[in-house]
Formats: structure tokens, sequence, C-alpha cells
């Protein structure tokens, strides 16, 4: 009681002598308070990553402050959080996982731990992605792939590569995850590495990325992936919906190929219209960086009939020259106008080659192939090889046999 306000308030009120108090809902649970009680009895406990954040706010609901000794538990956590957790990278991950379980988040976010663990790590891996503003040599030692280095007393890492990518995508779940990568973004980081990290972490917590009807449809009530993970279709849908609104607007920062696979993932889990109609649009943008074998959309309809959805591909085409119609005159000024469009050409021959895969699908209709085959300008192709080539397969399936 001489440590703690609560427990002093809660006894001072007791009429007997004998009384029993239930803490049900002190953060961290027994383990917790287990650890609070030696240190009230002064028996010397190690404040850890792992049990900081815990103690913290296990001190603030016992209401243990300096009011009620020197040194007292909220000093010391407090401490201990800003003078070695919000410093180090590790264990500022360590702390903001500890942060979210259920028991200890509400008071962590009303100490400002979660936010401070967050502004901590977006701080390093913003640093990271600007170690020329702040002078730092990133030479590594031959054969080595990361060194330690400090500024202003903080640790962090130099690496050749985008290291934090990894951390943060296996310790961090999605709503964590959104924060960190919105902190990240305020400060101004690359679009760029804001697109990385984000294709990373969906690659890594979106189990059914770039499945496809070859290789079977999962079941409607989820999949296990072993080691006891289990995602249900409504989890993985919900996540697919939130990397779509992650990842940056700006064309070409994400991967073609990679946007493909998440229209293909969202059509087996049934994604909304709009996250479709997102990873659509974004992919006509840039249509000219698509390859053939990414195209080739399986048809997730139920009452498709046809082996590819050729109707994503044609309203993907349908943004593309749209776009490409508001950028032909200012490709035109830059590259004069013996210019030979690169990005039309690319995709006049990439739907050339389409439909002729397209084309030996017996129950793809005439109007479909056509209407596929003249969004294309006549005279932007350097050779009409491919769409006589896509027309004599279409005509020998479907009139010939």
């Amino acid at each position: 009681m001489s440590r703690s306000g609560y427990l002093e308030t809660l006894f001072s009120k007791a009429s007997e002598t004998t009384c029993v108090a239930q803490l049900h809902d002190i953060p961290g649970g027994p383990e917790t308070f287990l650890l609070v009680a030696k240190f009230c009895y002064g028996v010397r406990i190690e404040v850890t990553p792992e049990n900081a954040v815990s103690l913290r706010c296990a001190a603030e609901y016992l209401q243990m402050s300096e009011n009620y000794g020197d040194a007292n538990l909220i000093y010391l956590t407090e401490s201990f959080l800003n003078d070695h957790v919000f410093v180090n990278w590790e264990d500022s991950i360590k702390a903001l996982e500890k942060s979210c379980e259920p028991k200890v988040l509400p008071l962590a976010e009303e100490l400002h731990i979660v936010s401070r663990c967050i502004g901590s790590l977006a701080m390093k891996a913003c640093a990271e992605d600007n170690t020329s503003f702040f002078n730092w040599p990133i030479s590594l030692p031959e054969g080595t792939t990361t060194t330690t280095i400090y500024w202003n007393g903080i640790q962090t890492k130099a690496t050749s590569e985008n290291w934090w990518f990894n951390d943060v995508s296996s310790f961090l779940d999605l709503p964590m995850y959104k924060r960190f990568i919105k902190t990240v973004e305020s400060r101004g980081v690359n679009a760029g590495i804001i697109a990385a990290s984000v294709t990373h972490y969906a690659k890594r917590n979106l189990p059914l990325l770039g499945c496809s009807r070859k290789s079977g449809s999962p079941s409607e009530e989820g999949t296990n992936y072993g080691d006891d993970m289990y995602y249900s279709h409504e989890e993985q849908r919900s996540l697919l919906e939130e990397i779509v609104e992650l990842l940056p607007g700006k064309k070409c920062v994400t991967s073609t190929k990679f946007l493909l696979r998440l229209l293909r993932t969202s059509m087996v889990l049934h994604a909304s219209q709009v996250t479709q109609e997102t990873l659509e649009k974004r992919i006509g943008m840039q249509l000219d960086e698509a390859a053939l074998e990414d195209l080739l959309i399986p048809n997730m309809k139920y009452s498709g009939e046809t082996l590819y959805d050729t109707d994503s591909v044609q309203r993907i085409l349908d943004h593309f020259m749209l776009t490409f119609d508001s950028s032909i005159v200012e490709e035109k000024q830059m590259m004069g106008d013996s210019h030979p469009l690169k990005s039309i050409t690319k995709v006049a021959s990439l739907i050339d080659g389409y439909l002729a895969e397209v084309a030996s699908d017996e129950n793809l209709k005439l109007s479909k192939f056509q209407a596929l085959g003249a969004l294309i300008p006549e005279d932007v192709r350097p050779m009409d090889d491919g769409i006589y080539r896509a027309i004599d397969i279409y005509i020998k399936v479907n009139y010939l046999t």
C-alpha cells in the first residue's frame, strides 16, 4: 500500500480487518502483478523490452507514482522505455508487440506508448532512407549487409537493402502496420519505398496471393497453411482490400506484375468491386509494363463460360487508352513527331499476343474478340502479323473445326 495509490485507497475503505481484493483488470495479468509485488517488497526485478510495457501500464493502473516513494515503478519503467526501448529498433518492435495484447492495449494507447513506439520505428526507417541527409557513411564491410550506426545517440542500422521490411511484416499486425507505414509516408519517404514495403507485407501475410485456377481454388470456409495458421476468406479479403488502399497511387511505383497478382487474388476472394476497379485502373495506367502470362487471368465468375477473364482485360485496356490519349501529346513534344510511341506499341503487341492465347477458347464470343482487337488504333502497330495470327487461330477453332 505504501507504493500504490490504488491499493491504499482500496484497503482504506475496507471495514473488516481481513479483506480480499480481486484485481482481474491489471494489464499484463498475474505474471506482471507478481513482478509488481516483488518490486513493492524490495526484491530486485529485471525490466526488459518484453515486460516494460505491461509493467508501465500496471504501474499506471495501480497509481505507483512518486507520491508513493522515490524511484517508484512509473518512474522506473518510463525511464527504461525512453532510455533503452525507444532508441533501439529491435526493442521498439518487441515493445509494440506487447502493447497489442488485449489487456494492455487500451492503457498503452492512453499513455502514448503505442504512438511513441511507432514514431521511434518510423524515424529509424526514414533515417535509413535519408542517410545521405545525415551524412552517414554507408560503405559496409566486405561480406556484410548490415552495420550499426548512431545518430544523436539513437541506434539504428545501415544496410544495402531495406532491412526493416521483414521485421515490420513479421511482427506487426495490419492495424499497427498501417499506422507505421502512414507515419513513414508522412515523413516524406519515397513512394517507391512505401510500395516495396507494402508489397513485402502482402506477400508475407496474404496466403492466397498468386493463387490460380491451375493450382486449385481453396474452399469457401478458408485455408489452412500449417503451423496452426488458419486464414478465413473473410480475413484474407479484408487484408487484401486494406493492402490495395495502402499502395501509393503514383504510376509505376508498384510493379505491374504484383498488381495483376493482387487482381487475380481479389477475384478468388471475391473482393469488393471498388477494390477490383482500383486495381484495374492502376494496371491500366502502366499496362505497357505487363507480361502476357500475367495478363491471362482465369475467369473466376460462377457463371463464367470462357477460360480467361476477357472483360477485366478489356476494362484494363480501356483505362490504358484513356491515359494514353492524355499523354500522347506530351510524348510527341518530348520525343518529336517521329517518336514510335513505345508504350502504345508495346501494348499493341501485348494485346495481339493475348488475343492469340484466348482465341483458342471455343466459348469466346466473336463480339468480345472484336472489341478487344478494335481498341488498339491501326496506325500504332509496327506490323500486323500478331493480329492476323490471332484472327487465324480464332477462325480455325470456331469455324473450321
